[in-house]
């Protein structure tokens, strides 16, 4: 596993709405995370602002445009103004998702899925290595939301990602909603998906809010406060783990920054927990 350079407590996603209150009321939070694809121009309020929170809370960057699944070759202008990012911000973790979303030059604005073979193995090992080449540092690799599956998969979601961090050396991110979405939409249970998953290489875990489409499809809309499942899911991981940066993402719809807070302070009671479990 990587070693967290963030603090084992819980975290949330930093919006722009929210770093006035932030900035004038100091919360008792363990440290933010942002989309770097958000911050990559090279001046201007929302740097202004990010500049500010980073000053007083640890930083982590979350990628979502990288398209490390990807046929082509990874963006080597999107890969130098990550770098620039995270030289400007030294951030704790760096992040990225298993998915692709761009193909011949076309960003399709969504992550979309991989089947899971030996061809694509080698595909995204080669990406996560040039990735953690151009920065300089390892990063992280998450589990997608998945509503589908390929009949050419060969391998199951927690072997490839346990098979990509051993052959590149990069951490995992746990994403339990995602773990959850999948779940029910893919009929599988999640405590079967958590007992194969690769938990040593757990870096990082994420948990959100997600709907229920008219067809019982559940989507991961990061639009509404994290499930009661989800945080039980939590609970099950960090008796296995011990205490790991938690992060609550909540992207659409955005609350008000008190009803945010509270998740990150229902988040740092079962880190808390388990610590003193642990401890006792």
């Amino acid at each position: 596993m990587i070693a967290a350079t963030i603090p084992r407590a819980s975290g949330l996603g930093l919006k722009s709405r929210h770093c006035a209150e932030i900035l004038a009321s100091r919360p008792r939070v363990g440290w933010f995370e942002v989309h770097p694809e958000n911050y990559m121009g090279a001046g201007g309020p929302p740097h202004r602002r990010l500049a500010a929170i980073r000053r007083d809370y640890p930083l982590s960057l979350h990628g979502v445009g990288l398209s490390i699944g990807g046929e082509g070759p990874l963006d080597a202008a999107h890969l130098a103004r990550l770098r620039t990012l995270v030289e400007r911000y030294e951030p704790g973790l760096v992040s990225e998702h298993l998915a692709w979303s761009s193909h011949e030059g076309v960003y399709f604005n969504d992550l979309l899925p991989l089947p899971y073979t030996d061809g694509t193995l080698a595909r995204v090992v080669e990406h996560v290595d040039r990735l953690q080449e151009g920065l300089g540092r390892p990063i992280l690799l998450e589990n997608p939301s998945s509503y589908l599956t390929f009949e050419e998969s060969t391998l199951a979601e927690p072997a490839f990602l346990g098979e990509i961090a051993r052959r590149s050396g990069c951490g995992l991110l746990l994403d339990l909603n995602n773990v959850f979405v999948s779940s029910q939409n893919l009929g599988f249970t999640p405590e079967s998906y958590i007992d194969s998953f690769p938990l040593d290489e757990v870096g990082e875990i994420h948990l959100g809010g997600h709907a229920t489409e008219p067809d019982g499809l559940l989507v991961d809309a990061h639009d509404r406060a994290v499930a009661d499942p989800v945080w039980a899911l939590l609970a099950l991981v960090l008796q296995r783990t011990g205490v790991l940066p938690v992060l609550v993402e909540w992207d659409n719809d955005v609350p008000a920054w008190p009803v945010l807070h509270r998740e990150a302070v229902l988040a740092q009671r079962l880190l808390d927990n388990c610590r003193h479990a642990r401890a006792g």
